[in-house]
């Protein structure tokens, strides 16, 4: 697999087993250089080792040993569907559903700071993972076009988003509000968004729409880089149901209107810095949230890729 190289470290960083074993032996033993390298890098695959089946992915995500993000806590728009206490199916959209770059929840005030990814199946054809450096896009965003990164900076984002009351599974944003805030009636939803500070409307259908309060659109890191870190590529472009526009799902944090040519120098530098993740069956990725983006592909046959999430 041809990687792509930043700052003299491979993206993403391959890590192959050289004879049979297990993966929870290997995060154990070398988790100090992992993190280093996931630092460094930002993704690492974990190719060759011995994970068959979704309770050996469990054990490997256990034996890293950071604490676990549930997804009954997060506030994901995606429907998903838990097998274990810490992995659930990445996103239960239809396969020819393209899912386009973002950081996970960053359209969101909670969030995680790495996620792992499980290929238990792999597709027929296509069904690979995008990623994408945030570090580097910011760089060469600033350089295209300074004053629009200094408007993300300086005013964050804001994200509009409407909800349906049960999940459909035909959207890739297709959770409900109650499984979303995690409750179950009008009342108990109020509360929930007034504590985290959004804006909200009850439509028809007992549908709900929300709108975030401002949020960061430029992050930086604990070693100072600066990320692009938010979801204004995955809504724009990716946002699209019965319920939403993609057009009126972003805005500055004044909420003033982020224009087309704005987005296209996000959408097409992220296209060509993008790096296709072909998945086998047994590879884990580890991803960190904050520095690198994520997606997924149109595929054909069955693809069954699972994640767990770390706070």
């Amino acid at each position: 697999m041809m990687q792509q190289q930043w700052n003299e470290m491979a993206f993403p960083k391959i890590v192959e087993a050289n004879a049979p074993k297990g993966l929870s032996e290997y995060l154990i033993c070398e988790k100090e250089q992992i993190d280093r390298d996931l630092g460094a890098t930002g993704a690492i695959l974990f190719r060759g080792f011995q994970v068959p089946k979704i309770d050996d992915f469990d054990m490997a995500v256990q034996a890293y040993g950071a604490e676990n993000f549930p997804y009954a806590e997060s506030l994901s728009n995606a429907v998903r569907i838990n097998l274990t206490p810490r992995v659930f199916t990445a996103n239960e959209a239809p396969p020819d559903t393209s899912i386009f770059l973002h950081h996970e929840m960053a359209q969101t005030p909670i969030y995680p700071s790495k996620l792992f990814f499980y290929c238990n199946i792999a597709a027929d054809e296509g069904g690979a993972t995008p990623l994408c450096r945030s570090d580097i896009l910011l760089e060469k965003m600033e350089t295209e076009n300074p004053a629009l990164i200094t408007k993300f900076a300086e005013k964050g984002v804001r994200y509009t988003h409407t909800m349906p009351a049960q999940d459909d599974a035909q959207s890739g944003q297709g959770r409900s509000w109650r499984s979303t805030l995690g409750v179950e009636d009008i009342a108990s939803a109020e509360g929930r968004l007034q504590s985290l500070g959004y804006e909200w409307q009850w439509l028809k259908h007992d549908a709900l729409r929300v709108t975030s309060p401002r949020l960061d659109a430029v992050r930086v890191l604990r070693d100072g880089r600066r990320v692009f870190f938010n979801q204004l590529i995955a809504a724009y472009r990716g946002w699209a149901d019965e319920r939403n526009n993609p057009a009126k799902s972003i805005c500055f944090g004044d909420g003033s209107a982020i224009e087309t040519d704005q987005m296209q120098v996000a959408i097409d530098l992220a296209d060509t810095l993008s790096f296709d993740l072909k998945w086998q069956a047994g590879d884990v990725a580890l991803i960190d949230n904050f520095l690198v983006m994520h997606g997924r592909r149109p595929f054909k046959g069955t693809r069954k890729v699972l994640a767990s999430l770390i706070k």
